[in-house]
């Protein structure tokens, strides 16, 4: 997928890994939300974006030690490449021991429009991250720099992160509660049904909030649950 439109960004934010793992599940697609992956402060926004990827093995003090003259450069080639809309996806092994980004190069990813960063390794500086507004999703902080531990060799392969496999192109969804993955082909479809789904879902919270057993509500409507949420719509939802 090339990009995503506002309108389909906007439902996607709105619905929610929750309400979109229920939609992915029911097309027999469970292996989809990232394992261990948090959002690196609550309060960070939501984040909707196309995947960009990029893969660490594990350093080797010859080619990333203090004097060697081989570095990688595909870290911050990382940084200017990953589009406009995307979501740079680090493939970390899980390894936390040293950090997979730090404040400079998260802002420039902001700076380039980018539309956040997930490792199942973790972030340095992350105050700074935080500053710079760009949602960044990780394991747990890590303070020490990337060669003690990891060594980038690619991009735009698929990876994997926090224990799924991630494609360039896949839509990443990323919330207070999750990260996970949509693939491209389905989007579309599975937002339509998320949102009804989110719909309802919210209807049924103020039923509940009214006093009204899950019975017959959730998570299965029965009848007359039905007829009572339709009749709320066309009300305008009132009542």
């Amino acid at each position: 997928m090339a990009e995503l439109s506002k309108d389909l960004r906007e439902v996607l934010a709105k619905v929610g890994t929750s309400t979109l793992t229920g939609v992915l599940n029911r097309r027999g697609l469970r292996s989809m939300t990232l394992f261990d992956v948090h959002p690196m402060r609550p309060e960070q926004p939501s984040m909707v974006g196309i995947a960009f990827t990029m893969r660490f093995i594990p350093s080797r003090e010859d080619k990333d030690g203090p004097g060697s003259t081989s570095r990688s450069m595909v870290q911050p080639q990382a940084m200017e490449e990953c589009p406009p809309g995307h979501v740079l996806m680090i493939d970390s092994r899980g390894d936390s021991r040293a950090a997979s980004a730090g404040d400079l190069y998260i802002g420039r990813l902001k700076a380039r429009g980018a539309a956040g960063i997930v490792t199942d390794g973790g972030f340095r500086d992350t105050n700074g991250v935080f500053k710079t507004g760009l949602p960044a999703y990780h394991r747990r902080p890590s303070s020490p720099p990337s060669p003690i531990a990891h060594r980038p060799v690619d991009l735009q392969l698929p990876i994997g992160c926090g224990g799924v496999a991630v494609y360039p192109g896949d839509i990443v969804v990323g919330d207070r509660d999750a990260v996970l993955v949509i693939p491209p082909d389905i989007v579309e479809a599975v937002a339509e049904e998320a949102l009804k789904n989110y719909e309802y879902e919210s209807w049924a919270e103020t039923e509940v909030a009214k006093g009204r057993a899950l019975k017959g509500l959730f998570p299965v409507a029965g009848d007359d649950a039905k007829r009572d949420y339709e009749a709320w719509k066309k009300s305008g939802g009132k009542g």
